[in-house]
């Protein structure tokens, strides 16, 4: 246990010496439990009645984004900071399993504000008309080691039935007995299909910006504990 927090501490000194060698300024600031990364002792195994239960988004790991391809150039990425959901895991059939969740739209962030304030605008999300996306699952299918979880994905006005490719990592039980899960998955949706119509094309055709945006989902979750009765 003292060599693993050892190896942290000298990891952690060194970054540190990097950033004021290089002129950065370093700021001492304590994460967050929830926040941080941390060393913890896990089980592998995990019993399937353990794993069977609803599962609550841990959002400090977890993430919602997108990429959308700029003048047939580069993909430009995004994601969505606020954003929740819940898995019910049957872990002896999958197929009777669930997944929901919604995204605050005006959470939208490129790292460009100018750009994240046009996104929220008429032209694309119209967050206050539309401030949220939810998408809630209709069907989970086994193929090969990965399950297609299709589902209602609504955007704006419109509903949309959706399939992500997924796989499952785990279920692991953390050092302080939180049996985990995560789902990580993509998919490619239409915008112009859920009426984000904006962007025209440049003389030799291209589009400004595509039609098709890549959605991919980094999940990890924590079953919830039960309450005693």
């Amino acid at each position: 246990m003292n060599k693993v927090r050892s190896i942290g501490l000298f990891s952690v000194s060194a970054l540190v010496l990097m950033a004021i060698a290089y002129g950065a300024s370093v700021t001492a600031v304590k994460p967050n439990v929830g926040e941080r990364f941390e060393t913890l002792y896990v089980t592998s195994e995990v019993p399937k009645e353990e794993q069977v239960g609803e599962y609550g988004f841990d959002k400090a790991h977890s993430s919602i984004g997108f990429k959308i391809k700029h003048m047939g150039l580069v993909d430009v990425p995004g994601q969505f900071r606020k954003f929740d959901g819940k898995v019910d895991f049957d872990a002896k059939k999958v197929k009777n399993s669930s997944v929901e969740f919604s995204a605050e739209m005006t959470s939208v962030d490129t790292g460009i504000n100018a750009r994240d304030n046009h996104l929220r605008s008429k032209d694309f999300f119209e967050v206050k008309t539309y401030p949220k996306m939810t998408f809630k699952s209709t069907k989970i299918k086994k193929k090969g080691k990965r399950y297609i979880v299709t589902g209602d994905l609504t955007m704006k006005d419109v509903t949309k039935s959706v399939s992500f490719p997924v796989r499952i990592y785990g279920p692991i039980k953390d050092g302080r007995g939180n049996v985990r899960m995560g789902i990580v998955g993509s998919t490619v949706i239409n915008r112009r299909e859920f009426n984000v119509t904006y962007g025209g094309n440049l003389p030799n055709g291209t589009p400004t910006l595509a039609n098709n945006v890549v959605v991919d989902l980094q999940i990890e979750t924590v079953k919830k504990k039960e309450k005693a009765e």
